[in-house]
């Protein structure tokens, strides 16, 4: 994978911090405002980084960039995507994939129609100790609940308090605890359960964004709780409770260490398989693979599980009445 950077902020810095660990991603370029140049010319020394671009065009014409990698506000990553693609480039977008279910279907079909490979970078879905937790559900007999909660004080939050409003609570950016953080509670149960029959989104409103929200997933046979919030904060975890015995996993849905496997009446059980100490670097190792490989069938199959997310997020944003600013243009 011959890898060019869109964005030079905290997820690109933790992209940095681990990527050189895999051997078939070479860094090619890395692209931003021109304002950047130094802290650019700083990452491309540290990093090796071949070139540097302040045109996110110049870096698409750049024949020796096969894959784009977007790390930038949620609000830039359809736009950013679709210039990809037009350009012939492999992509792999940052969560959450789009703003809107229109704009990923738009990009979804565009990558088909061009034959290239299009990937939301999710880090669950690909960590070790997650797709190993999947292989215990069906020790739980018949789900009943299912529990996630992910809630983290923002550091942007007292200036929103404030009056100022940053990308992090900006509706014109499609921030909100929806996108940024309840996100991976919905890739962590679909991809366990896959689409529910009924999504209702209660939100704590201020402003036209959402800075917590109880997110109610019906499956049918059982019911699931996804709890999402940027101006609160508590102990993170996920329980997914059967009627022969339970899953805990203290911590967060975005980074899945290990977990706890519990019969009835019987002693927890630990279990892990964890690859690497960054959370970022399995779904690395798999997107390049992917791409190196050529391997249409394994893209597809996550292209049609970040649809069934992205299905999930516009009745959610629908029911708590959440509006984007792109969402004005549909």
């Amino acid at each position: 994978m011959k890898l060019g950077i869109a964005g030079a902020g905290n997820i690109v810095l933790d992209l940095l911090s681990f990527v050189q660990d895999i051997p078939g991603i070479r860094l090619e370029a890395i692209c931003s405002k021109p304002e950047h140049e130094d802290k650019l010319l700083a990452l491309q020394k540290k990093h090796g980084i071949s070139r540097i671009y302040h045109s996110y065009n110049g870096m698409l014409a750049d024949d020796d960039v096969d894959t784009v990698y977007i790390g930038l506000p949620n609000h830039l990553h359809y736009t950013y995507a679709k210039e990809a693609l037009l350009s012939g480039k492999h992509v792999i977008c940052e969560k959450p994939f789009t703003s809107n279910l229109e704009e990923f279907l738009e990009l979804e079909q565009l990558a088909k129609r061009s034959g290239l490979i299009l990937l939301e970078a999710i880090s669950n879905q690909y960590l070790g100790s997650y797709l190993l937790m999947k292989e215990y559900l069906p020790k739980l007999g018949q789900v009943k609940i299912v529990e996630c909660n992910y809630s983290q004080y923002s550091s942007r939050y007292d200036a929103f308090r404030a009056g100022e409003v940053l990308p992090a609570f900006d509706p014109g950016m499609s921030g909100g605890a929806l996108m940024d953080i309840n996100i991976y509670n919905i890739h962590f149960v679909i991809g366990c359960f896959g689409s529910p029959q009924k999504v209702q989104y209660s939100a704590n409103m201020d402003r036209g964004i959402d800075t917590s929200g109880v997110l109610l997933l019906d499956y049918g046979g059982f019911k699931c709780v996804c709890i999402g919030a940027k101006d609160s904060t508590a102990r993170n975890a996920v329980n997914i409770q059967g009627t022969d015995g339970y899953i805990h996993l203290s911590g967060s849905a975005n980074s899945v260490d290990g977990f706890e496997y519990t019969a009835n009446r019987q002693q927890p059980v630990k279990v892990n398989r964890k690859n690497h100490e960054h959370r970022m670097y399995d779904e690395f190792m798999a997107f390049e693979a992917m791409i190196q490989g050529n391997d249409r069938e394994s893209a597809n199959r996550m292209l049609e599980h970040s649809r069934r997310v992205m299905q999930v997020v516009e009745q959610a944003k629908q029911s708590a009445g959440l509006v984007f600013g792109s969402d004005q243009n549909q």
